[in-house]
């Protein structure tokens, strides 16, 4: 099944903010240079690519010298507003540098459940598409909240990622995250734990063993993964969780090659 991503024209790519900053919390330059430019073939090659970014409060964090995480929203806020402007001039420099152009779109979810603007972000990632422009999305942190019964939050990027997904009709949802890919148990804690290759159910016994905290600087745990991938699976697409400490492996899942968990429903 693993063989249908050569073919794959329309990609999504999403990238956690394990992947941008390191542990010590100051940005990986390398690993956003590797990842413009592993972006930037993929678009030579034909491809159409998106890139949903995590990492704004990350380099926030770093840009203000804060050792740790704000508790309360509008500090957090604050934070993701000066961080998003840093990411994306580091994104904007980089593709530059491998003459890509780029295009910075901020969402929330009340604007992609609102039928008349969820057009409109579809019309505009479309245009950009037929550009050869690579739209990176990130959420709007600086407004998305959970207010009353007004939900304009989606939770995560992994669930961001997957709408957009959705939004698009892509054929894949490359998921780079800071683990080799979904596990049957907690690989640090467990030695026993096993990789899975493959996935082609979501079910309450895999939603149980998907737990797991998330990092220090981002929110995504594994079962938000595993929400993501049934999404993917709404609308018949694919999904890979990798490991993106080294963003090139990019190029290997979409050879085929047997890395990280590939999800893909059974087809009948």
């Amino acid at each position: 099944m693993r063989q249908s991503l050569k073919n794959a024209k329309r990609l999504v790519i999403k990238v956690g903010t394990s992947s941008l900053i390191h542990p010590n919390g100051t940005i990986n330059l390398s690993a956003v240079d590797e990842l413009a430019f592993v972006l930037t073939d993929l678009k030579n090659q034909g491809k159409e690519v998106i890139l949903v970014s995590s990492g704004a409060i990350g380099v926030g964090m770093h840009q203000l010298n804060l050792a740790k995480r704000p508790t309360s929203i509008p500090e957090q806020q604050a934070v993701a507003a000066v961080g998003q402007a840093a990411l994306m001039n580091i994104y904007a420099q980089r593709f530059m540098s491998y003459s890509q152009q780029t295009a910075q779109i901020l969402l929330t979810r009340d604007v992609i459940e609102y039928p008349e603007s969820r057009k409109n972000v579809i019309n505009t990632l479309e245009q950009l598409l037929d550009m050869g422009i690579i739209p990176i999305i990130n959420e709007n942190d600086t407004v998305a909240i959970d207010e009353l019964d007004h939900s304009t939050k989606f939770g995560d990027n992994d669930q961001l990622s997957a709408i957009v997904s959705q939004l698009i009709q892509s054929e894949v949802l490359i998921m780079l995250s800071d683990i080799d890919g979904f596990y049957s148990a907690n690989p640090t804690t467990n030695p026993s734990a096993t990789l899975y290759s493959q996935i082609h159910e979501i079910n309450d016994e895999l939603m149980a063993q998907g737990t797991g905290p998330g990092s220090a600087f981002g929110t995504g745990g594994m079962s938000s993964k595993l929400k993501a991938a049934k999404r993917i699976f709404s609308f018949d697409s694919s999904m890979v969780l990798a490991n993106g400490k080294r963003p090139k492996i990019i190029f290997d899942i979409l050879n085929g090659d047997d890395i990280g968990t590939f999800f893909k429903k059974e087809e009948n």
